[in-house]
């Protein structure tokens, strides 16, 4: 008998997402009775506003709902994403430059697959999300790191991208506030880099999922306010997950100039056709009604940041850059490394991740699930008493 033909080469290659992986591994401890505090998953534990709920409720009401709707979005709901990008990221957009999508992730998935070609190199700053390099090798590019340390915020300077830039670069990411680091770009600096990428003809891909999510007075400006003339080579990604705590409705948003847009609806019209009518109604009041809970949800996440920098500083060996966006802390834990702990000795920030969740039942993610080894990611967004006691065992344990 023949041998069955192989899977996907292309899909065997991509590796699980590693926030998602440490965050199912601690939801089974803690299902089998361990008493572990997760740092891990980007997922606010708030409930999504009851009006927003209340507004899918009522949808159900409805049968249009029922029925299959148009593929790149409903155009109320696109109408309401050109106001938000308007008012948010200072862009003027039509409707029929908007694709609503499954989520953040399927547009990061449709972006690459709209501007990436076989071969392309994409610069990535690092860190960066778990789910990019993935994303740029399934459209068949090439991802090139680009890393900032503690010591630039984590962030990329003009020069760092322009040695890293050569004939095959075609696409830079940027991401301000970042996920998993918390940095936010300065307007002046976001600026450059935005002249930067329009004097060399790279798409930008800019993922504005927290955008609404800044402190200490800081403002995400979006890389198409910095430098308009950008927009015409640049693909916006959003959607209303974590200003909203609304993860698990799945709705999220690509936009670009139209050409770009138009292979990017045609994709999607074949992968997914239209996002679920009910979540797209509850996306709808989200953008369009009161942003109070909103507001209260910031606010809540700026006191827990504040509390895990501080706390997280007390232990020595660990500098944490202070995060100005987003739900993340960022710890260079380089310091711990090398040295004995609860009689183990690790040597990178995996092995340490290992060690923390075996001895004090902490679940973080490691620096390598980001780019190089050497830090950890810690996610605020989870409830004050857990927060502090997680780290308080982090405390006991470094001591």
């Amino acid at each position: 008998m023949t041998e069955r033909a192989p899977l996907s080469r292309k899909l065997s290659a991509i590796a699980e997402s590693a926030t998602l992986k440490v965050d199912a591994k601690a939801k089974a401890l803690q299902a089998a009775g361990r008493p572990v505090i997760s740092y891990a998953a980007g997922e606010p534990d708030f409930a999504t506003p009851q009006f927003v709920v209340d507004a899918a409720a009522e949808a159900l009401t409805n049968p249009a709902n029922f029925r299959y709707t148009p593929a790149a979005g409903l155009p109320v709901l696109r109408e309401a994403i050109a106001a938000k990008t308007h008012r948010d990221s200072g862009l003027d957009v039509e409707p029929s430059q908007i694709i609503v999508t499954n989520g953040g992730k399927q547009a990061v998935y449709q972006a690459f697959q709209a501007v990436v070609n076989p071969g392309d190199e994409v610069l990535l700053p690092a860190p960066y999300w778990t789910t990019y390099p993935e994303a740029i090798r399934l459209a068949d590019g090439t991802p090139v790191e680009v890393f900032a340390g503690a010591d630039q915020d984590y962030k990329v300077t003009v020069d760092q991208l322009e040695a890293a830039r050569t004939p095959r670069t075609t696409v830079l990411v940027f991401v301000s506030p970042s996920n998993p680091t918390g940095a936010v770009y300065t307007p002046e600096e976001t600026r450059a880099i935005g002249e930067w990428a329009l004097q060399h003809g790279i798409w930008v891909i800019t993922d504005e999922i927290y955008q609404n999510l800044v402190y200490e007075g800081a403002r995400a400006v979006s890389i198409v306010e910095a430098v308009p003339e950008l927009a015409g080579q640049t693909l916006l990604v959003n959607g209303v997950a974590k200003t909203y705590a609304m993860t698990g409705w799945r709705v999220g948003w690509m936009i670009g100039p139209k050409d770009a847009i138009k292979v990017a609806a045609n994709l999607q019209s074949h992968l997914s056709s239209n996002v679920n009518n009910i979540a797209q109604r509850a996306a709808l009041a989200a953008l369009t009604g009161p942003q109070t809970e909103a507001e209260e949800m910031r606010v809540a996440f700026d006191r827990r940041r504040r509390l895990m920098v501080s706390e997280l500083a007390k232990i020595e060996g660990v500098a944490v850059p202070n995060p100005l966006g987003a739900f993340y802390v960022y710890p260079d834990v380089r310091g711990l490394l090398g040295r004995e702990w609860a009689g183990s000795t690790p040597t990178t920030s995996l092995e340490l991740a290992d060690l923390i969740l075996e001895k004090a039942e902490v679940a973080v993610v490691p620096g390598e699930a980001f780019g190089p080894s050497g830090y950890l990611r810690l996610s605020y967004a989870l409830g004050d008493d857990a927060l502090l006691e997680g780290v308080q065992r982090l405390q006991t344990l470094f001591a």
